[in-house]
């Protein structure tokens, strides 16, 4: 029988007809919002005069909110759950308002607590601690693709950019108003240019990822325009804009015009990563020296900067000729002759020569090894003069524009760079406002057009702002937004469960001067986030999006980290800085460039909150990863809940966590004493908030005695055992130890400290052992060791201390260790 094959254009046109005969209006845009239409409830300023809804259980309600919620409930014949236990609620509030867990002191004292403002008393603590803004300034971060480096194949690393994450955290922690915080990261060089804290805020723009070896500027200029105009739109507006980047957009009525005379607002927008963070005095002192530096050192500068500069020519022609025609153009154009266009390019363009001097130096070593050595032998003269050198204050990257006059925005053909349409100005979609065209004032420096787009962001007219952000922090406490859709508050998103509730937090969010810390104040006190979590059929709700109950979840990557550090005594609350790098799997690759990753010297850094942790974009921290972190290449709106082999894998197999239980079972002996029952109760006080009940604690005694037996058993083949931190250590040796740093230091050691020196206690007791007998060999310190550091002490057997450490490390991998409830 013979084989008959359709040629592949028939396929392509019968494909194409089959397309055409599909229904048009499917895929039809529905053009602009026309003017007197009625908006869409999300699109509307906000009503300050929302009627509480009135409700039958009355004393249920603690906040206005619980009504909203109440009302519903009650129209679907639902009763609300019953009050989560002072210990359920302490540790759920904690993780939401810290990402810690709290300590079994702190949960004793609630529970102590009968005053009727118990619970009030609690929140306030949590709002006042540093530590909420850390937990708060993540969740921004997220959502502003914070990195410490570039993306792209080369993913350098950004030095400066860690000053605007601690920028977010003292936000959160000074409470400062959220329309303020918006103004500054979206025009804070315009608004407030004199301010440094206003500079660094406008990090949010500069945090997009980037190419520094990109060879088509004019691609990578609209490239950023797009990501600023993406951006923006859908963390502060909750819209889906992007969709109208090469067409009208197919749901929303939002036109591809309006998409560029939005993104005309963001064009001028370039960045610079040199500025000062001196000012005043110390900004005249810093550089007065440096002045005084740079004079005793001319020469020998100079003989240096001549012996590079062949190869630095020859690098900058061969930079220059990898750049597209139209790029070299504007780079090449004399400053006199430069439009607002050019004078990105060639802007972008100085941000592409950084490191031009280190590839000088490595030419040079390659190809001409004379005078390489010359070079160095300079450099080594200009070493002597390192006293007159002010220490580097580091550096500030934040946006600039680089003139009051901008470059012209053009719609484009299918989004397509280089295929430009008719020339637009700034506005803003018919569908948010009446008033699209906003008031711009430009100044000396800048075209004023983000300060014009940031006073509306936070205007009366504009309701989405307000909404958008408090729906975002409802589903941080709740799992899921009022609209489920976080960031898409258009046709294609959710429908609101409760906006009533949502306009009414809104509003009252604004009225009480935009303070976050009052809005999560009346989430943490109302009924509605005090219910227990406790599982429950109800038919009309299954999917409890009418809050019947709370929401069970499971702790974020950096919750799991940092509580997991916390119980086991290990968490080290240094505050802001560059990033810390700690220790990773040997077998990891981090992309092929291992050794980008440098693990912190000092130890404490291995153990400070995640929020520190350097964000590679390309190869995060492997345990942040695995349990679904949140990717910086774009805004992350929500976490995702995954359940994969490798999150147990990763707390049941990896040393690193293995380490924290061994911390955590030497925390729990020297805390609980050596009565076996009180050490089970102190770790689920420290793990769960609460002490086990008989029949845990029956099956954990015998899993000890299981265990014991199984350590007792392999104890001959395993070359080491997993033994509770501080296991075997003599007391009187412990003792002397703190008392020697007492005497010396006026301060007890930390366990750093107290580890190197049993270490190297031990080291000395080794050594004593190969050393013949009647020697008696020096410790280093003038003195001599007189007893190895884990000298044989009284107390439980090896086997059944190991067995305590699989008991620890068993409960830091169940549900209720890595949930909350």
């Amino acid at each position: 029988m013979p084989k008959f094959r359709i040629a592949p254009i028939a396929v392509a046109t019968l494909l194409a007809g089959l397309t055409t005969l599909s229904s048009a209006e499917d895929y039809a845009p529905p053009g602009g919002f026309v003017k007197g239409s009625e908006r869409p409830w999300s699109y509307t300023p906000l009503n300050p005069q929302v009627s509480t809804p009135a409700v039958k259980a009355k004393a249920w309600v603690r906040q206005p909110l619980d009504a909203f919620v109440l009302a519903r409930l009650e129209a679907q014949g639902i009763s609300p759950s019953p009050e989560a236990d002072r210990r359920a609620f302490i540790r759920r509030a904690t993780l939401d308002a810290w990402g810690l867990l709290p300590t079994p002191e702190e949960v004793n004292a609630f529970v102590a607590d009968k005053s009727p403002k118990a619970h009030e008393k609690l929140v306030d603590r949590l709002l006042a601690s540093p530590r909420y803004g850390e937990r708060q300034a993540r969740r921004w971060l997220d959502v502003s693709r914070y990195a410490d480096s570039d993306g792209y194949n080369t993913d350098g690393t950004r030095p400066n950019v860690w000053r605007y994450r601690d920028y977010v955290v003292d936000a959160f922690n000074s409470d400062k108003p959220f329309d303020r915080f918006v103004k500054e990261q979206i025009a804070g060089d315009e608004l407030w240019p004199d301010r440094k804290e206003a500079l660094i805020a406008t990090g949010f723009l500069r945090n997009l990822p980037d190419e520094i070896n990109a060879r088509d500027l004019n691609l990578k200029k609209q490239e950023v325009a797009n990501d600023l105009t993406d951006t923006v739109s859908s963390v502060f507006l909750g819209t889906t804009l992007g969709c109208a980047q090469c067409h009208d957009h197919k749901t929303e009525k939002i036109t591809q015009q309006e998409y560029y005379q939005f993104q005309a607002f963001l064009v001028n927008a370039s960045w610079k990563d040199d500025v000062s963070p001196l000012s005043g005095k110390a900004k005249a002192d810093h550089d007065a020296q440096l002045a005084r530096w740079e004079a005793a050192t001319k020469d020998i500068r100079e003989q240096r900067e001549a012996l590079l500069k062949p190869t630095i020519d020859k690098l900058e022609t061969d930079r220059l000729s990898g750049f597209v025609p139209a790029t070299r153009e504007s780079i090449t154009k004399p400053a006199s002759e430069r439009s607002a266009y050019d004078r990105w390019i060639y802007h972008r363009n100085l941000w592409t020569m950084q490191g031009r001097t280190r590839n000088a130096e490595n030419q040079l070593k390659t190809k001409d090894k004379d005078s390489y050595a010359k070079y160095q032998a300079l450099g080594e003269q200009l070493k002597k003069f390192d006293h007159l050198k002010p220490k580097d204050p580091g550096a500030i990257s934040t946006m600039v524009e680089l003139g009051p006059d901008a470059p012209p925005t053009r719609v484009l053909f299918k989004g397509i760079y280089d295929r430009p349409l008719q020339e637009v100005q700034p506005g803003l979609p018919a569908l948010w406002t009446d008033d699209t065209a906003l008031k711009i004032e430009p100044t000396g420096t800048s075209s004023g057009r983000r300060t014009a787009l940031a006073n509306w962001l936070v205007s009366p007219d504009n309701g989405l702002t307000a909404r958008v952000f408090v729906n975002r922090q409802w589903s941080q406490f709740f799992g899921r937004g009022i609209v489920d859709t976080l960031a898409d508050f258009g046709k294609t998103g959710s429908k609101p469960t409760h906006p009533e509730l949502l306009d009414k937090l809104a509003a009252d969010f604004v009225k009480q001067g935009w303070s976050v810390k009052t809005l999560h104040k009346q989430i943490l006190l109302s009924s509605t986030y005090r219910q227990a979590s406790q599982a429950r059929e109800v038919k009309q709700d299954p999917e409890n999006k009418l809050l019947w109950a709370f929401p069970r979840q499971r702790l974020e990557a950096e919750q799991l980290r940092d509580s997991l550090l916390a119980a086991s005594g290990l968490l080290e609350e240094k505050r802001g800085g560059p990033a810390v790098y700690p220790p990773i799997p040997p077998n990891f690759d981090i992309g092929g460039q291992r050794n980008r990753w440098q693990t912190s010297e000092d130890p404490r850094d291995h153990h400070r909150r995640s929020l520190y942790v350097f964000v590679l974009r390309n190869s995060p921290y492997p345990l942040l990863e695995t349990f679904d972190w949140a990717n910086p290449q774009s805004p992350h709106f929500r976490r995702d809940v995954t359940t994969t082999a490798p999150q147990a894998l990763a707390l049941v197999n990896s040393d690193l966590v293995l380490g924290w239980s061994q911390a955590l079972a030497g925390r729990v002996i020297r805390e609980a004493g050596g009565n076996e029952g009180a050490q089970i109760d102190r770790v689920y006080e420290i793990l769960f908030a609460r002490k086990p009940d008989a029949k845990e604690k029956e099956k954990l005694v015998a899993f000890l005695n299981a265990q014991e037996a199984l350590q007792a058993g392999q104890a001959a083949s395993v070359k080491k055992q997993h033994l509770p931190e501080g296991w075997g250590v003599d007391p009187k040796l412990a003792r002397q130890i703190d008392g020697f740093y007492k005497a010396a230091y006026r301060r007890a050691p930390d366990r750093y400290e107290r580890q190197a020196l049993l270490a190297h206690l031990d080291s000395q007791a080794a050594k004593r052992k190969t050393t013949a007998v009647g020697e008696s060999p020096d410790d280093g310190g003038g003195t001599v060791a007189t007893a190895a550091a884990t000298s044989p002490v009284k107390g439980p057997s090896k086997a059944r201390a190991a067995a305590f450490v699989d008991l620890v490390h068993t409960l830091v991998n169940t549900n209720e260790f890595t949930y909350r409830f």
